[in-house]
């Protein structure tokens, strides 16, 4: 078998079956020219050497197999890349939230010290960053191989340009030079406003809620901040049980959540213009929302600890905080579900005044 016959048939083998003949013939003849061009130049038979010399030029088989693929020859295209950057830079702002977060709790209880605190939380930081930037290929790599764009990429608005400030601080060379140098002045902050267009909510909202749905799953590895180890015995309270408690029996409904949460969220991000459609499905995650707080404050695990019968119990005990200038872990998180119940209702009433006046 020669050479030549050796290369046709590695690239070959990476062929669609029904176009693999065509495509050899094509590329046989193509051989064969350069090759009689070659002999002719130089008055004699190519050598093996140079016959080798002349099929690398033509390019790895398994680049010009690609050549004849279907579909882009990449994972994600230069007109893909910027929305996929975007994507990583604003789910690595929510994993960092996520992991400070825990880390702080964890000093808080006693549970580790602050160095110790720092390193593990960093450490879940990358291993969760490289699965992170996994996903987002993974997204990538489909998005690309569509016939269609989505909407926000193919119809922007001027309006909606403000998207690509969110991250927009994570600059490559900033945090270089200020983990070198200590100087962060030229790092700009990373705002969200109420007012940003429905595109900068939607894609915000999606990509933040992802990243907070792979963690709750344990897909996202921040092994020292699971959904079940933020607690702690403190005050006779057993927090690491209760916590384990709540993630056994809300698992799946929160997963179900935040899936429509992102649907949602990606849907009002394609078509920005309906306010309407925005309004119920806030009204609607608003309800679960305050439905949850409902929930913790009067039936699950956490209620023996935070729940109080009446308003006045509720004052009394918020006074008595104020007053002794000591806060327990028990009555923060009895403010926290309380405010987020208050907070819910409040969207929910807005939601219903853009559902009435059809404006943002």
């Amino acid at each position: 078998m020669t050479l030549t016959e050796r290369y046709l048939n590695a690239v070959a083998a990476p062929l669609p079956k029904d176009e693999r003949e065509d495509i050899i013939a094509e590329l046989a003849e193509e051989i064969a020219a350069r090759r009689e061009a070659r002999e002719s130049d130089l008055g004699r038979a190519l050598t093996e050497d140079e016959e080798e010399a002349l099929l690398r030029e033509i390019g790895h088989p398994l680049t010009v197999a690609a050549r004849y693929g279907k579909g882009p020859n990449h994972v994600v295209g230069p007109e893909l890349f910027p929305w996929w950057m975007f994507g990583v830079k604003a789910g690595l702002i929510v994993m960092a939230i996520i992991v400070a977060l825990g880390a702080v709790v964890r000093v808080l209880v006693g549970d580790v010290e602050v160095g110790r605190a720092i390193g593990q939380g960093l450490h879940s930081l990358f291993n969760g960053a490289i699965m992170l930037v996994g996903f987002a290929t993974i997204a990538g790599f489909i998005f690309e191989r569509q016939k269609k764009r989505p909407d926000f990429m193919c119809e922007w608005r001027v309006k909606d340009l403000g998207v690509f400030e969110l991250g927009g601080g994570l600059d490559a060379d900033r945090v270089s030079r200020g983990l070198q140098q200590g100087d962060w002045s030229g790092m700009k902050p990373i705002v969200v406003t109420p007012k940003s267009s429905p595109v900068v909510r939607g894609l915000a909202s999606a990509i933040g809620v992802g990243v907070v749905l792979l963690w709750w799953i344990g897909w996202l590895p921040l092994t020292h901040t699971t959904p079940e180890t933020f607690g702690a015995i403190i005050g006779d309270v057993d927090y690491g049980r209760i916590l384990r408690e709540l993630h056994t029996l809300l698992y799946w409904p929160v997963i179900a959540v935040l899936l429509v949460r992102i649907a949602f969220d990606l849907t009002r991000a394609a078509h920005p213009e309906g306010v309407r459609f925005t309004a119920l499905g806030d009204i609607g995650f608003g309800l679960a929302e305050a439905a949850l707080g409902f929930w913790l404050w009067t039936a699950s695990p956490l209620s023996p600890v935070i729940y109080e019968p009446t308003v006045a119990d509720v004052v009394t005990r918020v006074r008595d905080m104020f007053g002794s200038g000591w806060w327990s872990v028990a009555d923060i998180v009895m403010l926290i579900v309380l405010f987020g119940f208050i907070g819910a209702v409040f969207r929910i009433l807005q939601a219903i005044g853009r559902l009435i006046t059809g404006k943002a």
